[in-house]
């Protein structure tokens, strides 16, 4: 990952948004000339914090709420409020295509199937996401055995052109690497779940913030909200 001075990081094909870099980000600014009655957008943001009204809710919140400015339907989901099992490794889906626990992520999964923007949101916790959210995204296994085994599931490209993936993230230590083993974790079920991994949206550094910078991040998150929504408007227009 490359960062260059106007405080952006590059990562081949992905943008992140490292908004307490050293270099001044500017102050979000959007200028929407798409009709958005005329476009349907849900987005599903999986909250895979254990605790609530933390950083990663104060930008989650912040995020969601800017793209519902421009009409997108959105829904957070706590991972701490389902019970689920974990995975058991057993390896009936890769021969059945189905996962045989049936609980609440039985239905949260073909949620997850119908939203055209899925947000998974993770403070990071020794260096990678929290359990919660590992958890959640083992047991979308089947969904790679289906892709790649039973050959029962496939996303064909006007699909992938107009389904995103995001990754929100903070983390109360400010290492330049902090979010480096998150992102192959978060990639993998994107690519499973048929949403392209398009952006990150990183918040480092969280716990030595003054209360102006935290309002600052979160009026940072509500632009790139906007920002993305609207993006992912465009793409559905042109396919």
């Amino acid at each position: 990952m490359s960062c260059y001075s106007n405080g952006f990081c590059r990562d081949k094909n992905i943008v992140c948004r490292l908004l307490f870099s050293k270099a001044r980000l500017p102050k979000p600014f959007i200028s929407l000339h798409a009709n958005i009655t005329t476009v349907h957008m849900k987005i599903i943001a999986i909250q895979g914090s254990p605790r609530k009204n933390g950083n990663t809710d104060l930008v989650l919140d912040a995020f969601l709420s800017g793209a519902g400015d421009l009409g997108a339907e959105c829904e957070k989901i706590y991972l701490r409020d389902i019970e689920f099992k974990n995975c058991r490794g057993c390896n009936a889906c890769h021969k059945t295509g189905d996962c045989v626990i049936k609980d609440a992520l039985t239905e949260l999964f073909a949620k997850v199937l119908k939203a055209d923007i899925l947000v998974l949101a993770s403070p990071i916790y020794s260096m990678t996401v929290t359990a919660e959210m590992k958890g959640f995204i083992d047991r979308g296994q089947f969904l790679w055995a289906q892709k790649f085994l039973t050959k029962t599931l496939e996303f064909d490209d006007r699909h992938l052109a107009t389904h995103t993936g995001v990754f929100i993230s903070t983390s109360g230590q400010d290492l330049p690497t902090i979010f480096d083993a998150a992102r192959p974790v978060v990639k993998a079920f994107f690519n499973d779940s048929g949403f392209v991994y398009r952006e990150n949206v990183l918040f480092p550094g969280m716990d030595k913030k003054s209360q102006s910078e935290r309002d600052e991040a979160a009026a940072f998150a509500s632009g790139e909200g906007r920002r993305i929504a609207n993006a992912l408007i465009t793409l559905k227009g042109n396919v």
